[in-house]
């Protein structure tokens, strides 16, 4: 198993976005030197509390940075772009990275962000949008030679070059024929792992209920059945949790709660979720009442919190519950005001991750 990350990124709305931005490069450069093989940043527009609309901007100086680490939009979100623009700058942000970058990808389920871009996401348009952009993309990175494209949503010409090249189509990705392309499912049989096993994309599991997560690799495999693909490798397979490791289980619990990862949870996510009527998404029980899903709750059921025996048991069963996959993500969250403490947290789970069984 190796261990990744995934940052939102999330911070407290009292961080400066200078403040924040550099926060996410410093633990970039971190988990870099801790041994973390990969990372993964989100795009968000209107949620203060996630502030990134430009995750190249931190990857392409992540870039520069770091040494070994892969990183990747995680993701960007194909609606708010155009395709023939955006699979450009992938392909610098690709050669910047040398073969490092990745390439997440999803319609968003931020409906502010939605309206904002003017997008009917009652209708499913953004999902139809998103399955336009990333044909047109691929044709811009495949193609040899002039083409046009007309969609329902977007339309994108490859024109032919000038005879004298002075002004022509150039720019390709630096790995081929385009980065690994990722996508991120959380309920139960997740459509989106689905269509990652359909496309061969990377999938990427959010994980607040482990007794499901059986569920999307079997939809990763039938995804990949239904299209003829070959057998998906769990090896490519993602999981994320929020993690957070201390001496002792108590001293982790109390971290994690009182903690910035515990506020995030309480002031932000939580009722992110209730507002939406999703806070199912984090039920064991699908009975159980919405007011019983607090902190404590998912700290105790939807978090892996404790020593580091604790962790590496829970790790261990969470494998095993979902019969096997390859990078584990911690969820990334601020913590300039508990540097030491989450650095640590960090620090040890790479070393338990790298102890683990086969």
């Amino acid at each position: 198993m190796k261990l990744g990350a995934f940052m939102m990124p999330a911070h407290p709305q009292h961080r400066s976005l200078h403040d924040g931005h550099y926060h996410d490069l410093d633990t970039l450069e971190f988990f870099d030197r801790t041994g973390f093989a990969e990372a993964w940043i989100g795009e968000h527009y209107m949620m203060p509390a996630e502030p990134c609309p430009s995750p190249d901007l931190l990857l392409a100086q992540a870039f520069l940075r770091t040494k070994r680490i892969r990183l990747a939009p995680g993701a960007f979100m194909l609606p708010f772009h155009h395709p023939a623009e955006l699979a450009h700058r992938i392909c610098m942000l690709d050669h910047i990275s040398q073969g490092r970058l990745m390439v997440g990808i999803g319609a968003s389920g931020t409906n502010l962000d939605l309206e904002m871009f003017d997008i009917d996401y009652r209708s499913g348009a953004h999902r139809e949008m998103t399955a336009e952009s990333i044909a047109i993309m691929t044709r811009f990175w495949e193609s040899d030679g002039p083409f046009e494209y007309r969609g329902k949503y977007w339309t994108a010409r490859r024109p032919a070059d000038l005879p004298d090249k002075r002004s022509t189509y150039h720019l390709k990705p630096f790995q081929a024929p385009y980065p690994p392309i990722g996508v991120t499912g959380l309920s139960a049989s997740s459509p989106t792992l689905r269509l990652a096993g359909a496309n061969g994309w990377i999938p990427i599991s959010f994980c607040f209920t482990p007794q499901y997560l059986h569920t999307h690799w079997d939809v990763v495999e039938a995804g990949a059945r239904a299209a003829g693909r070959p057998a998906p490798d769990r090896s490519e397979w993602r999981v994320s949790r929020p993690i957070l490791v201390a001496d002792t289980d108590r001293e982790a619990w109390r971290r994690a709660v009182d903690g910035e990862m515990g506020r995030y949870f309480r002031d932000d996510y939580l009722p992110m979720l209730a507002g939406n009527n999703a806070l199912g998404l984090l039920k064991e029980d699908p009975g159980m009442p919405d007011s019983d899903v607090t902190v404590e709750y998912v700290a105790r059921h939807c978090w892996i919190v404790g020593s580091p025996d604790t962790v590496r048991e829970r790790i261990e069963a969470m494998q095993a519950l979902s019969g096997g996959f390859g990078v584990l993500h911690v969820m990334g969250f601020d913590h300039l005001d508990e540097m030491s403490a989450i650095r640590d947290s960090h620090a040890a789970l790479a070393e338990i991750v790298a102890n683990l069984r086969d």
